[in-house]
C-alpha cells in the first residue's frame, strides 16, 4: 500500500470514530444504559466505550484475521476472539459501576450494562472480520489482475516470436515468382508483407485500435489469397463502426491463420473453401471463419496448439465478455466468435 493510500485510510478511520462520538455524546441528548448527555456522564461513557469498541475491531484487523484466519487456524481463531470479547466487555462493565457510583445512577438503569456492552462488542468484532474479508478479497484481486496483465504480457511476447517460418518462406517466395510478371501485384503483396511484419513486431501492444487489428488480419488474408491464388474459393468481409474500440492484439489472426492451414487441397479447387466475415457493430465483434479441409484429415487434430493459446487468452482477457464455437465436421471446420468490447 502506497503512503498517500495509507494516509488517506487512516484518516477515515479516524474521522469514523470522531464522527461516532460526536453524533452520539455531542449532539443528542441520549441514555446510553444510565449515562446521560445532560449528566455529563455520557462523554466519558461513550469516549471509553469507543475505545473497547475499537479494541475489539482492531484486534480482528491487525492480530487475529491475519495471524489465525489466514493461516487456517480456525479454531484458535474464534477461541481467542470470544477471549477478546469477554476481556473488554469485563473491563468496560467494571469501568461502568465506577462511573455510576460517581454520577449516582440508579440501580435499575444499571442492569443491562454488561449485555449492552457485550452486544456492541459482537457488533464491532463482526464488523473487523467482514472489512479483513473484504480487503483480503480485493487484495488477492488486485494481485491476480497483476498476475493477469503480466501472462498477457509474455503470451504477447511470445506470439510476436511465433512468425511461422513456413509462411514467411512461401510468402517471400510468391513475391518472387510474381517479380517480373506482375510487378504492380509484386509490390502490393510486399507492402502487404512489410506492414503485417511490422504490426506484428513492433506496433502491437497490450491493447489496440480494433482498426489497425482488422487492417493487419487483412494484410494476411491478401498475403495468402496471393500465396493460393485459383487453388482456393476465397471470400471475406470486414466491416466495422467504432473508430474507438480497443481488443488484445494477434486475437484474431490464429483463427483465420488456421482457416488456410487447414484447408482441403481437392484437385477441383471449387471444393476448396474458405469464408472469412469480420464485423463489428456497437462495439460487439463478431468473427465467422469456415473453411473446408479433406475428408482423411478428420481424425486428426485440427486448429492444435495456436487456437488452445487463443482460448487462453479469451479466458483471461475477456472473462464472461465472449463466446466461442467451434463446429468440427467431416469436412468443414467452423469459428464463430462473439467478443463484448465494451469497457
Amino acid at each position: 500500500m502506497n503512503t498517500a493510500k495509507t494516509f488517506s485510510t487512516v484518516i477515515g478511520h479516524i474521522s469514523f470514530w470522531v464522527f461516532n462520538y460526536w453524533i452520539v455524546a455531542l449532539t443528542n441528548d441520549y441514555n446510553w444504559a444510565g449515562f446521560t448527555s445532560k449528566s455529563g456522564s455520557l462523554f466519558y461513557a461513550y469516549a471509553y466505550g469507543l475505545f473497547f469498541n475499537a479494541t475489539v475491531f482492531y484486534s480482528q484487523v491487525f492480530l487475529l484475521f491475519p495471524i489465525f484466519y489466514l493461516k487456517k487456524k480456525k479454531t484458535q481463531f474464534y477461541g481467542y476472539s470470544v477471549l477478546v470479547l469477554f476481556i473488554c466487555t469485563f473491563i468496560e462493565t467494571h469501568i461502568d459501576s465506577m462511573l455510576y457510583d460517581t454520577y449516582e445512577v440508579a440501580i435499575n438503569e444499571r442492569e443491562n450494562s454488561s449485555l449492552f456492552n457485550l452486544l456492541f462488542h459482537i457488533i464491532y468484532a463482526i464488523s473487523g472480520f467482514f472489512y479483513m474479508i473484504r480487503y483480503d478479497y480485493k487484495k488477492k484481486e488486485k494481485i491476480r489482475q497483476q498476475l493477469l496483465q503480466e501472462n498477457n504480457k509474455v503470451e504477447l511476447k511470445y506470439l510476436k516470436t511465433q512468425l511461422n517460418p513456413h509462411f514467411l518462406f512461401n510468402g517471400i517466395n510468391s513475391i518472387y515468382h510474381l517479380i517480373g510478371k506482375n510487378d504492380d501485384l509484386a509490390k502490393d503483396t510486399l507492402l502487404q508483407f512489410s506492414q503485417l511484419l511490422r504490426y506484428q513486431l513492433y506496433e502491437s501492444t497490450n491493447s489496440i485500435v480494433l482498426e489497425k487489428e482488422l487492417a493487419h488480419t487483412l494484410h494476411y488474408i491478401k498475403i495468402e489469397e496471393t500465396r493460393k491464388g485459383s487453388d482456393i474459393q476465397l471470400k471475406y468481409d470486414v466491416q466495422f463502426d467504432s473508430l474507438t474500440a480497443k481488443i488484445a492484439p494477434l486475437l484474431l489472426i490464429p483463427f483465420v491463420e488456421n482457416a488456410f492451414k487447414h484447408c482441403s487441397n481437392h484437385d477441383d479447387s471449387n471444393k476448396n473453401i474458405i469464408d472469412i466475415k469480420i464485423e463489428e457493430m456497437d462495439s460487439v465483434l463478431v468473427l465467422h471463419v469456415y473453411n473446408s479441409f479433406d475428408n482423411e484429415l478428420y481424425d486428426k487434430k485440427v486448429g492444435g496448439i495456436g487456437l488452445q493459446n487463443v482460448k487462453r487468452r479469451l479466458s483471461l482477457l475477456y472473462p464472461n465478455k465472449h463466446r466461442l464455437e467451434i463446429i468440427n465436421k467431416k469436412s468443414s471446420f467452423t469459428i464463430n466468435l462473439l467478443i463484448d468490447l465494451q469497457d
